[in-house]
């Protein structure tokens, strides 16, 4: 059985971040996809824009808390879940929510510059497409990123490169 969900989308309001009593974070974000449709009888394009519930924990809650803001551009990988409950009034209730194991950062953050080629990131700053994965059983996220090589490692290598494309037999 497989239950996973994939969502490109906009950040519609900044995240509602909370510390539980254990000192564990949430956060809850809402975030919009759309969809364009064009129809050729009438010649115009409609929009459709969904709404989704993202539920964030631990290591996830603490980069969405710093970095994710209303507009912000994100990338996440989760996992449907349905919740039920009784509301005041006696009538159940129910919520589909996606619990996220994997979120990415896209685009640049408002006011940052965008590094020259071959230049790192500025320290503390996300770089764009910057990965923040939770293992499975969400015990805290692992955060990864492969910068592109910089302008001396690449420098480096080229005239390895130069000197072996004299020996081709081409």
């Amino acid at each position: 059985m497989i239950n996973k969900v994939i969502l490109v989308g906009n950040v519609g309001m900044d995240p509602e971040v909370r510390a539980l009593e254990s000192g564990v974070k949430t956060a809850r974000v809402r975030l919009a996809t759309s969809e364009r449709f064009y129809n050729r009888d009438t010649k115009e394009a409609t929009e459709h824009t969904e709404w989704h519930t993202l539920i964030m924990w631990r290591n996830l809650a603490e980069t969405v808390d710093r970095f994710v803001r209303k507009g912000s551009q994100i990338y996440v990988e989760g996992r449907l879940r349905t919740r039920e409950w009784t509301d005041q009034t006696g009538n159940k209730r129910y919520s589909t929510e996606i619990q996220v194991d994997d979120m990415k950062l896209l685009g640049r953050r408002e006011g940052a510059a965008a590094p020259m080629q071959g230049e790192a990131p500025m320290q503390g700053a996300p770089a764009p497409s910057q990965s923040y994965a939770a293992p499975a059983q969400s015990y805290g996220a692992a955060q990864t990123y492969n910068p592109a090589p910089s302008a001396p490692a690449v420098a480096a290598i080229q005239p390895a490169m130069e000197d072996s494309l004299d020996d081709l037999p081409f």
